[in-house]
């Protein structure tokens, strides 16, 4: 699919690593408003004579950057984009209100438009703004005095205007930044893990300029200065072991007890731990936290996966690291944008970090041929010009706002010929604040044999679920952590035409998931290797309310953000946690018997069968399984019943009774 719409004409701006001045952006800008129906006349650049003239005329600024008034009362924080490398031919800024000596963030507007003119002596930037607020003034005009490279950088004069071109307020801004973004970045590395240092893309074959880069420099050429925040953190491994595996509940605790700068509040501070490996095996490269409070703070990498000092693994390290770090920013996989807010299309073939190569139309090698090392044009704009709580770490929620129109998502492919077909299935009527199991099967539909994704868990990429919620609301899943996993492949044949999968979806990152009574249809939507979309059956699935006090009671244990948490981190340690906790302790004391109690106990048992790291003053610290816990759990697992006196399992619930009968088999070992 293209990045562009094929009935207006645009200029691709990635093209080269020409810096476009902005006598050349404005020609362009121009000729497409005066000449809308014919291809954008792109300037040459002037061919540079044998013998230049003397004196010769010292080359004029970029004009791009940041520009910001002093923080008094009110500040403005400009970001001009109209020269440069990759102009983006927008304006955009932030409002921020200072008293005494607090500030407060007042909102944010983008010029997506502007008309950019140009004299011997200024460039003036004007448009409509869009605004984060209903805005008196939206016309934004910005005037920059065009200086050499040898004098200081000009201000920019910015006059808002009413839109019957009245006046409104005016600021000078002074030049701050060649960057549009400024990022706090903290890493921190487990002992016996080396962090990725830097990979020189000549070494292999790329579709860029040879250069080498790490992260602050891929990071710089989007125009995000990531800025490392002291020294990289070794963390002593201790008697947890060098090969000690992680989970998803050790390394959020990780996050909140390591990262030194972190607090619960939006702020430009990321976080990345290069580890060994994780719980889930080699196959897993990275994850980026989103849990509990503010969120898209932090991210891992497993060096289990990507390590080692070879051409392909340092590029794998350096584009692992880079994809991980979008998700901290908001940045959508290429293939997974229609559900971005807004919704914007998906972009197989898109060249970008946030791509898998393994998706990528022709493989992944021809992925990695023709890879520039940078994000695609709408990524780069949202890197410099989203709207600042879009974007910035621990502002809104990965995927906030991701809702559709009622029945969109739902409706048929109008042709299928992609010869499989994906099934859901679970239990149709559950309690309020019951755990929903979801199980997958993906079968082929004819003879052909098929090679598909060996995962259909909607935490792992391949599936995308749609929920449609009581009214008709309908909302995407999103995986209360992202995993990036290698890509693994399985043939189907008519020997073995099908293969299964099951998840918890009661938990995403925006919360509880079936946290009101009423009738919900379920879809999922399988992204093949060929990039075929295979639509699922919608499956109705209908939330009753509590029958009696005892239910009622386990309904409000269940219906809390962590015990959802818990259910997704199959437990934890954490101290973030320990509500969540509490209320699963509560449910399995008050309720021994009940069928709810069985997730309290399954959750409970998994979590002590395990060992959790810890990171403390000391370093790295390690609990080790609580055989006792795991029997008590393991006593409720088997022994609590349904209403009707059944013992209703499920492949969680199996799952668990295996590992902690198993983990009792082997305590002695």
């Amino acid at each position: 699919m293209s990045t562009h719409d094929p009935t207006s004409v645009q200029v691709s701006w990635a093209v080269s690593d020409h810096e476009w001045t902005v006598d050349e952006v404005a020609a362009v800008l121009n000729s497409e408003r005066e000449a809308p129906e014919t291809e954008a006349r792109i300037p040459a650049i002037p061919k540079i004579p044998e013998k230049l003239p003397l004196p010769i005329r010292p080359r004029n600024r970029f004009v791009s950057g940041t520009y910001r008034t002093c923080p008094t009362g009110v500040q403005l924080v400009l970001r001009v984009d109209v020269d440069g490398k990759r102009p983006m031919k927008r304006l955009s800024g932030d409002f921020f209100i200072y008293s005494g000596k607090t500030s407060s963030y007042y909102g944010s507007f983008v010029v997506d438009s502007p008309t950019i003119s140009v004299s011997s002596s200024t460039v003036t930037i004007t448009g409509m703004g869009s605004y984060t607020w209903s805005a008196g003034a939206p016309i934004i005009k910005v005037t920059i005095a065009r200086h050499t490279v040898f004098q200081p950088a000009a201000n920019a004069h910015v006059q808002f205007y009413t839109s019957s071109k009245q006046k409104g307020a005016s600021y000078t801004c002074g030049f701050s930044s060649s960057y549009f973004r400024e990022v706090s970045y903290e890493q921190d590395y487990v002992e016996g893990v080396t962090p990725f240092p830097k990979h020189d893309t000549s070494t292999l074959p790329s579709g860029g300029t040879d250069r080498v880069l790490g992260v602050a420099e891929s990071y710089a050429e989007a125009g995000v200065q990531m800025v490392t925040s002291g020294s990289w953190n070794k963390v002593p491994a201790n008697d947890a072991g060098v090969n000690a595996l992680w989970s998803n509940a050790e390394l959020h605790a990780a996050m909140v007890k390591q990262f030194s700068l972190w607090k619960d509040d939006p702020q430009w501070k990321v976080w990345m731990l290069a580890a060994g490996q994780h719980e889930y095996g080699a196959g897993l490269y990275g994850i980026m936290f989103d849990q509990t409070g503010k969120q898209r703070q932090g991210c891992a990498v497993f060096h289990e996966g990507v390590g080692g000092d070879s051409a392909e693994q340092l590029r794998l390290q350096l584009y692992t690291y880079v994809h991980e770090l979008g998700h901290c920013f908001n940045l959508f996989h290429s293939f997974h944008k229609t559900y971005m807010d807004p919704p914007l299309p998906n972009r197989l073939d898109s060249l970008s970090w946030m791509n898998y190569p393994w998706n990528f139309p022709g493989g992944h090698n021809k992925f990695w041929s023709d890879f520039a090392f940078q994000f695609d044009d709408p990524e780069v704009i949202h890197l410099r010009h989203a709207f600042r709580n879009n974007i910035i770490i621990g502002g809104n929620p990965f995927g906030q706002g991701a809702a559709l129109e009622a029945g969109h998502g739902f409706e048929d492919s109008i042709t299928d010929d992609s010869g499989l077909q994906l099934r859901l299935s679970t239990k149709p009527t559950v309690l309020l604040g019951e755990p929903v199991m979801l199980d997958f099967e993906l079968s082929l539909s004819d003879g052909r044999t098929r090679t598909v994704h060996t995962a259909l868990n909607p935490d792992l990429g391949a599936v995308q679920l749609l929920i449609e919620r009581p009214g008709g609301a309908l909302t995407a899943y999103e995986p209360f952590l992202h995993h990036f996993v290698a890509a693994s492949a399985t043939t189907l044949t008519p020997a073995k035409p099908a293969i299964t999968d099951s998840a918890y979806v009661g938990y995403s990152r925006n919360g509880l998931v079936f946290d009101q009574v009423g009738r919900y249809r379920l879809r999922a939507v399988y992204v093949a290797p060929d990039g075929s979309r295979v639509l699922s059956n919608a499956l109705p699935l209908f939330v009753r309310a509590p029958y009696d006090a005892m239910e009622t009671d386990l309904s409000g244990l269940f219906l809390m953000d962590d015990v959802g948490a818990l259910l997704a981190l199959k437990g934890s340690d954490s101290d973030t946690l320990k509500d969540g906790n509490e209320a699963l302790d509560a449910a399995i004391a008050t309720h021994p018997v009940h069928q709810m109690s069985r997730y309290a106990a399954a959750v409970k048992g998994v979590n002590a069968s395990r060992s959790f790291k810890r990171f403390t003053a000391d370093g790295l610290t390690l609990r080790l399984p609580d055989y006792a816990a795991v029997e008590a759990a393991l006593t409720t697992l088997t022994g609590a019943v349904d209403a009707a006196g059944a013992r209703q399992t499920n492949a969680f619930l199996s799952a668990a009774e295996a590992q902690l009968s198993t983990a009792l088999d082997n305590k002695d070992n």
